[in-house]
C-alpha cells in the first residue's frame, strides 16, 4: 500500500482535489494537508511520518516543509508539480493537471 500525503497552502483547493482523485484508488492511501495555520487541516509531523510519497503543489511548499521538518524528510521522495493556486476544488483543469502530474509516481499493485 503507497501513502500519499499532497500539500498546499491552506488544504482548501489543489490538495483536497488531489486527495478526493486518488481515495478509492486500490492500492493508495491518501491524505492532505496546508502549509499554513491557517489551513483546514495543518501538516504535522504525523503526517510526514505516515507519507511514501509527498506531492506539494509549489516550491515554497517544499521549502517550508524543509524549513520546519528538515529531519523528517531526509529520507522522503518530495515531488514538486508547479501546479498554481488558481483552480477551485475538483475544478476539471486542476483534476487533469493533477492526473498528468501525479500518475508517473503511482506505484499501484
Amino acid at each position: 500500500m503507497q501513502k500519499l500525503l499532497f500539500v498546499c497552502s491552506r488544504n482548501q483547493w489543489r490538495s483536497p482535489t488531489a486527495e478526493s482523485i486518488w481515495r478509492n484508488t486500490n492500492g493508495l492511501k491518501v491524505r492532505s494537508a496546508g502549509t499554513s495555520s491557517k489551513a483546514r487541516k495543518t501538516i504535522s509531523a504525523v503526517d510526514l511520518r505516515w507519507a511514501d510519497v509527498i506531492f506539494v503543489m509549489e516550491q515554497k511548499h517544499k521549502n517550508q516543509l524543509k524549513a520546519k521538518f528538515s529531519r523528517l524528510l531526509e529520507y522522503k521522495a518530495i515531488h514538486v508539480l508547479d501546479i498554481p493556486d488558481e483552480y477551485r476544488y475538483m475544478d476539471e483543469e486542476l483534476i487533469e493537471l493533477l492526473k498528468i502530474s501525479v500518475t508517473p509516481f503511482l506505484h499501484i499493485i
